[in-house]
């Protein structure tokens, strides 16, 4: 219990402290920014700071701090370091860089940003990495909610099609295109906020009844050990696992969204680095509630997954009276990523061909292929014909690996401008070594070869190896520019 409070005693402080001097780094300006040099009434809007806050909060949020937390507690509260620490110093960061520069370039989506500090042929990379993921992420954010609502409605004794999966799925993608086509204030500017309330709610009744119920969250100190029941290594299981709640590249996809919303620079702290400290404590309280009520065993002790995980840990910790409004947080928290991931792939997209979004036709044509496809995947998950869950796990490289390249993006950012670009360097240097080593000796990347499955002597030394070439590449490209500046 005391970890616990510790940890969450620094994440608040962090926002107070290195939040701060990560923003006074970039520094924030008076400039006119693009929701109010570009307005066009459907993504250049300007927005009240608290909606910014929340619908940014809902943006990343998604079922990340919730399943990706649960799942971490396999590990043990070893867990609660990396979403505490890996919040501050690199979540945090990550997604305000991300924001923030977006918002120095027209609001332009985080692959035009990319290419203008990397280069044209990251950039192309980076467009097609993202409208990827993304349609991944948003057909995820489909078929999980779907799930979820029929396990509620099966655990109440409901029966007939309101306990079929397709169904469900079907009302959620006809949404997504919705919200995906019309004004970004409509919808998502209307009704997040109050999902947003829901979310932060579930996540105070989840903690105050994980400890009104007797149930007690081991210490950090008197478990520091691997206590996932199936030995997988901490190092880089864990950190691709806990992904939303500590860093993840999903992210930078989103926070443009918001950066063309803002009326002032000066908000970006708030908005960005704050909404990353909130989902971390999100992710540390169902860390906690994971670890308190199922201890090492984890997911493995409630059965059914995740939906069913979750579902029982709303029941032990509030009954009856406060399970339908943990289940709507729940529920909206994933349906609200999704939705604003099929409109970052469009974004993405129009960004890409420049192609001008004021005009319905041109959002019509983007937002059907994308929901097709992502229709496409969800019901052939649904009725078996593919196995998402596959998908996922190379999504979960592919996202660390996305927050890896936006870090160094920073850097190069940083450097230009003559700031201190080690506040980013440092985090992308220890995303480098996490993607490798996961790559390395992952089942489903390099570690398909049986003699690399979990082989840490391997993937260890190639992780940090591959890191330090990063970093070297990195200052190598330094040097070249400031002697091409000297030259001038």
């Amino acid at each position: 219990m005391v970890s616990f409070f510790i940890c969450l005693f620094i994440l608040i402080a962090g926002y107070f402290t290195y939040g701060k001097f990560v923003e006074s780094t970039f520094g924030p300006d008076d400039r006119e920014t693009p929701a109010i040099a570009l307005n066009d009434g459907v993504d250049y809007v300007v927005m009240p700071l608290w909606k910014l806050f929340l619908v940014q909060l809902l943006n990343i949020a998604g079922l990340g701090p919730i399943f990706g937390a649960l799942t971490g507690a396999e590990w043990g509260p070893v867990v609660f370091l990396w979403i505490t620490f890996g919040t501050i110093f690199a979540g945090g960061v990550h997604d305000y860089f991300s924001g923030m520069l977006s918002e120095r370039n027209r609001g332009a989506s985080i692959a035009e940003v990319t290419g203008i500090y990397l280069g044209k042929t990251m950039k192309n990379v980076m467009r097609v990495f993202s409208v990827i993921l993304l349609v991944m992420v948003g057909t995820v954010f489909a078929v999980g909610p779907a799930g979820l609502i029929v396990v509620l409605f099966k655990n109440n004794g409901v029966s007939g099609i309101l306990t079929s999966a397709p169904f469900w799925l079907a009302i959620i993608l006809i949404y997504y295109f919705i919200a995906t086509f019309i004004s970004i204030d409509k919808i998502i500017g209307r009704i997040y906020p109050v999902f947003g309330i829901c979310l932060i709610i579930m996540a105070v009744g989840v903690i105050i009844g994980t400890f009104a119920g007797g149930y007690q969250v081991p210490e950090i100190w008197s478990h520091f050990r691997n206590m996932h029941p199936s030995g997988t290594p901490i190092w880089s299981f864990m950190f691709i696992t806990v992904a939303c709640g500590a860093i993840s590249g999903f992210h930078s996809t989103q926070s443009p969204l918001m950066a063309r919303c803002l009326k002032s620079e000066k908000q970006g702290r708030f908005v960005f680095y704050g909404a990353m400290v909130a989902e971390g404590i999100i992710a540390l309280v169902w860390a906690a509630a994971g670890c308190a009520i199922y201890g090492s065993e984890g997911l493995v002790a409630a059965g059914g997954g995740n939906s069913t995980t979750v579902y029982a840990i709303c029941a032990k910790t509030m009954g009856s009276v406060g399970i339908v409004l943990a289940m709507l947080g729940v529920v909206a928290c994933p349906i609200t990523s999704g939705d604003t991931a099929f409109r970052s792939a469009r974004l993405t997209i129009a960004d890409w061909f420049k192609i001008d979004q004021n005009k319905v036709k041109n959002r019509f044509f983007l937002c059907l292929p994308l929901l097709g496809i992502g229709a496409i995947l969800g019901f052939g998950n649904t009725f078996g014909f593919i196995d998402y869950s596959i998908i996922w796990r190379y999504f979960s490289w592919t996202n660390q690996t996305l927050a890896m390249i936006v870090l160094w993006s920073a850097s190069m950012y940083l450097f230009i401008n003559k700031k201190n670009y080690w506040i980013t360097v440092v985090p992308a240097t220890f995303m480098s070594a996490v993607s490798i080593t996961y790559f390395v000796m992952a089942p489903e990347c390099l570690g398909l070869i049986p003699a690399l499955k979990n082989n840490t002597l391997v993937a260890y030394p190639a992780g940090i190896i591959v890191a330090i070439l990063f970093l070297g590449l990195f200052i190598a490209a330094t040097k070249r520019r400031s002697k091409a500046e000297q030259n001038q």
